[in-house]
C-alpha cells in the first residue's frame, strides 16, 4: 500500500478554506492509503510573531477539528511534528546533501523574507529541508500539495536523489496529488483564506456568527446596485457556492444573478442555507471534543508513538548509510 504524508500549521481552529483545501481530500485517503497527518509545530516557530503561549492550545484545536471532520485514528496516524525528535534529526543530516542555491531559489522563502523583513531567519530559509525531512521519515510515496507547495516538493525530490546517489539508495521521490480544488479565497475576495487576514469562516462558528461574516462578504464589484445584472463568474461568493450548494442551487444562481433577479444578499443566503447543515455535524463533533482534551492529547500521543515507530526505522537506516551507526 502507498503511504500519503501530509502537514497542516497549528493555527488554531480551522476554517472552510482548510477543509476545502485539505481536508475533505485526507479524510478520503485514509481509507485507500496509508496515511500519517502532522501538526507541524517546528514549521510554526518560523513565524514573525510566535505566541508561544498559545501554541499548546492552538495545536489541540487543530487536532481537535481535523478529528472532528472524520480523521479516524484507526485508519491514519495523527501526530505532533515536535513529539517525533526524528523529524529534526533528519533535516540536519539532509541540510549536508541540499545545495544552497536551491533553497534560495524557493519563491515561498522569498515571499515570506518580505513580508518579515525584522525576522529572515535560519528555519524560515531551510523550512523546505524539514519538510523534506518530514515526507521521507515515512517513506511517504504520495503528498497532497497544493500549487504553491509544487516547487517545495521537487526541491524534496531533489534532496532524496542527492542523498541515494551519495549514500545508496534508501528514499523514493514521492509524487505530488495536487489538489482539484483552485485557492480558496477569503471573504475580502482577494486574498487566500487564512485566519491572520481575519477573512475566514471556521467550522466551529454558529449559524449566526457565520451569517455575520458572509452578508458583508465582497461580491461581483461591479453590481453596484440592486438592479444590476451580475456575473458568477468573477464572485466569489458564487465560488463558495460552488463547493457546498447544489447543482439545482447553482444553477439557479447563474441564471437569475446575471438577470437580477437575485441580489447579492438573497444569494448569500442560499449559501447559508447549505453550508450551515454540512459544518453542524463537525461543529457538534468539535464542541464535545473540546470538552474532553485530555481525550485528544491521548490520541495524539498514542499517534506520536506510532509515528515515532516508523521513523525510527528510517532514521536507523538512514544513520548505518551516512556512517554514523556502526
Amino acid at each position: 500500500m502507498e503511504t500519503v504524508f501530509s502537514g497542516i500549521q497549528p493555527t488554531g481552529t480551522l476554517h472552510i478554506g482548510n477543509y476545502l483545501g485539505a481536508i475533505r481530500n485526507w479524510v478520503a485517503f485514509q481509507d485507500q492509503f496509508r496515511c500519517f497527518y502532522c501538526i507541524v509545530d517546528y514549521h510554526a516557530l518560523t513565524a514573525d510573531v510566535v505566541d508561544q503561549a498559545s501554541l499548546p492550545q492552538r495545536t489541540l484545536d487543530a487536532a481537535i477539528d481535523l478529528l472532528a471532520c472524520g480523521i479516524d485514528p484507526q485508519k491514519a496516524v495523527l501526530f505532533v511534528q515536535s513529539q517525533v525528535p526524528e523529524h529534526t534529526e533528519l533535516c540536519w543530516i539532509f541540510n549536508t546533501v541540499t545545495p544552497m542555491g536551491e533553497l534560495e531559489r524557493m519563491t515561498q522563502y522569498k515571499d515570506k523574507a518580505q513580508r518579515q523583513v525584522e525576522n529572515i531567519n535560519v528555519g524560515l530559509f531551510d523550512y523546505p529541508v524539514l519538510q523534506a525531512a518530514d515526507i521521507m521519515l515515512y517513506k511517504a510515496t504520495r503528498v497532497p500539495v497544493g500549487q504553491d507547495q509544487v516547487q517545495h516538493l521537487e526541491l524534496a525530490r531533489e534532496i532524496a536523489r542527492k542523498f541515494n546517489e551519495k549514500f545508496g539508495e534508501t528514499f523514493t521521490e514521492p509524487q505530488a496529488m495536487l489538489s482539484a480544488k483552485p485557492k480558496i479565497l477569503g471573504l475580502d475576495g482577494s486574498a487566500k483564506m487564512s485566519k491572520s487576514l481575519n477573512n475566514a469562516v471556521y467550522l466551529r462558528e454558529s449559524p449566526d456568527e457565520i451569517w455575520a461574516k458572509l452578508k458583508v462578504a465582497v461580491t461581483d464589484p461591479a453590481r453596484v446596485r440592486r438592479t444590476d445584472p451580475g456575473n458568477p463568474d468573477v464572485c466569489n461568493v458564487f465560488s463558495l457556492e460552488k463547493s457546498f450548494c447544489s447543482l439545482p442551487v447553482l444553477q439557479r444562481i447563474n441564471r437569475e444573478c446575471r438577470s437580477a433577479e437575485i441580489g447579492c444578499i438573497d444569494c448569500k443566503k442560499l449559501l447559508l442555507a447549505d453550508l450551515v447543515p454540512q459544518l453542524a455535524p463537525i461543529r457538534e463533533r468539535a464542541l464535545a471534543l473540546a470538552a474532553r482534551p485530555d481525550d485528544v492529547r491521548d490520541i495524539l500521543a498514542a499517534g506520536a508513538g506510532r509515528a515515532h515507530a516508523a521513523a525510527g526505522a528510517t532514521l536507523e537506516e538512514v544513520r548505518r548509510r551516512v556512517g554514523v551507526r556502526s
